[in-house]
């Protein structure tokens, strides 16, 4: 049926290391390696991707692999960011964390719903745009990311996705 969005929820677990980077463990099986530098985060997994996710402002995350496509998410709190593929990634790592896996199990299909669809596409004019406003809120990323900065204390996403 057109119009018809199949959700695939993936929940991962963060571990620091003790360089001050991160493991993210997939249940999917896929690891990732996270290291923060400034507003960007870059990543590498276990399935030979590799890429970027840089908090754009307003909630979205934009994703660059290192084949050159791009990906946007949107944090919906609660340790839960949408992609615009459609998968759901659910932080179980955090307090916010867990409860994001508690409202998953409670609203069932519904938790989709639940965070707007992050845009497809954006121009970089849009982009530039976003980190302007964060940067102007005050709530732009930057600086060099302790383990409490990778998970917020107000059960949102730090990490970006």
């Amino acid at each position: 049926m057109a119009g018809d969005r199949r959700e695939v929820r993936v929940a991962y677990t963060d571990e620091l290391l003790a360089d001050g980077t991160v493991h993210r463990s997939y249940s999917d099986g896929r690891q990732e390696w996270r290291a923060r530098s400034g507003p960007v985060v870059s990543w590498r997994d276990n399935r030979g991707m590799a890429g970027t996710d840089e908090a754009l402002g307003r909630r979205i995350i934009k994703r660059v692999r290192a084949d050159g496509s791009t990906l946007y998410g949107r944090d919906g709190g609660y340790g839960r960011t949408l992609w615009s593929d459609g998968v759901l990634t659910v932080n179980q790592t955090s307090f916010g964390g867990r409860m994001g896996a508690v409202l998953g199990a409670v609203a069932g299909g519904a938790l989709l719903t639940a965070v707007a669809m992050p845009p497809l596409a954006m121009s970089s004019e849009e982009e530039e745009e976003l980190r302007r406003q964060a940067a102007d809120s005050g709530s732009g990323g930057g600086g060099e990311a302790g383990y409490s900065d990778w998970h917020g204390s107000d059960g949102s996403d730090d990490d970006f996705g």
